[in-house]
């Protein structure tokens, strides 16, 4: 068993600071993608409905303790706050104090989960080593039964990887960066080939474990909720159509639950890294998001939405809208005769909303106050679609019309454009906002409303 040597004393609180600090790089809001009960023999259940940051059914917004193990690490990676050429306060838990600020924080109503991240203390084995001795402490003495998601260290010893994989929910490698070459430019510690290694591996373990469930239902699961990656936006000049490019392949080749993109944040002064004298480039992040839902749950494909003529998103529409205004052609949809395929492109008709469309028309015509009631946004789907061969209003079916319109219908994006800030909500800070999300906005988020 490795043990850590510790070096100086510091109080558990005061690695909490540092260690937490130092996570909030690290993207988690993701839902949990497995459901499983508590046995009544330990504490704590996973539940589909979502973990951190993200909405439950009924509005909900539950959080999980996002930490490192430690910001010890012995890569120089450029873009990083934690690499080791970096003078910042250092800290690394062990097993036993991360099991306790788990199952604390849990009895408590904190959280309902566990993120485990860590930078790479003196060789990938020996980090990967600690993650698997705290995630099995967790599981097997503290008997907790909730949410753990936990990274994948490249380069380390593809059984200590398995071992993990049957105790976590979730186990993600980041990508880092799109390309091989801003890889090699930016983190020159780090190779493509040996993080492509452990998705491989993952992947190929979920896909062994379901054979096993299928033929003994008891079998141990194996990263039960699948496993995700992040890709950093901006450090690197690669444009949108790569980003999604890179996206969609991993989704087609490796299975991923979800790609988190990242918008750079310029923590370190290094000549190879951009000024960005606008801040983080949070809406170009944003429509990433946007596009990424287009890839998983509306049909589309990377090179229907940008091309090498055309690379990046425009910053005043979402990718959908603008997908439709380049194929008017296709405009305006019959929403009483169309597939459900066609329906997913129609802006303001989402996948819960296209669902129900297919459903209700089997029992009679659709008319525009049906639509309403079943959930399509007709402030943006008007100008897109008839019911009974007729428009809603006299509307021109003309791009510079439409486009005129729908930016004046402000599309509320997930922050202020002016004077942004990068920064972690901590467990115990409610930023002052004085109105919480409501039941409403949580199921939205939930169902992609487009």
């Amino acid at each position: 068993m490795v043990q850590l040597k510790v070096t100086e004393q510091q109080g558990i609180m005061e690695k909490l600071g540092i260690l937490t600090d130092a996570a909030k790089y690290d993207v988690a809001c993701t839902s949990s993608g497995v459901d499983r009960r508590g046995d009544g023999k330990g504490m704590g259940n996973t539940i589909a409905a979502g973990i951190c940051h993200s909405f439950s059914a009924d509005g909900r917004c539950i959080s999980l303790l996002k930490i490192l193990f430690t910001n010890e690490c012995i890569y120089d990676c450029k873009y990083c706050i934690n690499r080791k050429s970096n003078d910042v306060p250092r800290a690394s838990f062990t097993p036993e104090e991360v099991c306790t600020l788990t199952m604390e924080f849990y009895k408590r109503n904190y959280i309902e989960g566990l993120f485990l991240s860590s930078g790479i203390l003196y060789h990938p084995d020996f980090t990967m080593e600690l993650i698997y001795q705290t995630i099995y402490k967790l599981r097997n003495e503290c008997r907790f039964q909730g949410y753990v998601h936990v990274k994948a260290i490249p380069g380390a010893d593809p059984l200590l990887i398995q071992k993990t994989g049957y105790l976590a929910d979730r186990m993600s490698v980041n990508l880092e960066l799109p390309t091989a070459e801003g890889l090699s430019r930016l983190a020159p510690n780090k190779h493509r080939k040996n993080i492509l290694a452990p998705m491989r591996q993952i992947q190929n373990g979920i896909k062994v474990n379901k054979n096993e469930i299928v033929l003994y239902k008891s079998a141990p699961r194996f990263v039960a909720a699948g496993q995700s990656t992040q890709m950093i936006v901006g450090a690197t000049p690669e444009n949108d159509y790569q980003l999604i490019s890179v996206a969609e392949s991993l989704y087609q080749k490796f299975e991923l639950k979800r790609v988190f993109y990242s918008a750079f944040v310029h923590v370190n002064e290094d000549k190879e890294l951009p000024a960005l004298p606008g801040g983080p480039p949070l809406l170009r992040e944003h429509r990433l998001y946007q596009a990424d839902w287009l890839l998983r749950f509306y049909g589309f494909a990377a090179n229907e939405l940008l091309s090498e003529d055309r690379p990046n998103f425009n910053i005043l529409l979402d990718p959908k809208a603008d997908w439709a205004l380049r194929h008017l052609e296709l405009f305006p949809v019959e929403v009483n005769r169309a597939d459900y395929r066609m329906l997913l492109r129609i802006p303001g008709i989402g996948v819960k909303s296209a669902q129900r469309i297919v459903r209700a028309r089997k029992n009679g015509p659709l008319h525009f106050e049906d639509l309403k009631k079943i959930g399509v946004v007709l402030k943006r789907a008007l100008y897109f679609i008839t019911c009974g061969g007729r428009m809603m209003y006299n509307t021109k079916v003309e791009e510079n019309y439409i486009t005129r319109n729908l930016l004046n219908v402000k599309e509320k994006l997930p922050f202020d454009k002016e004077g942004v800030t990068y920064k972690q909500l901590s467990l115990f800070d409610d930023m002052g906002f004085s109105m919480p999300p409501s039941p409403s906005d949580g199921m939205k988020t939930l169902s992609g409303q487009l």
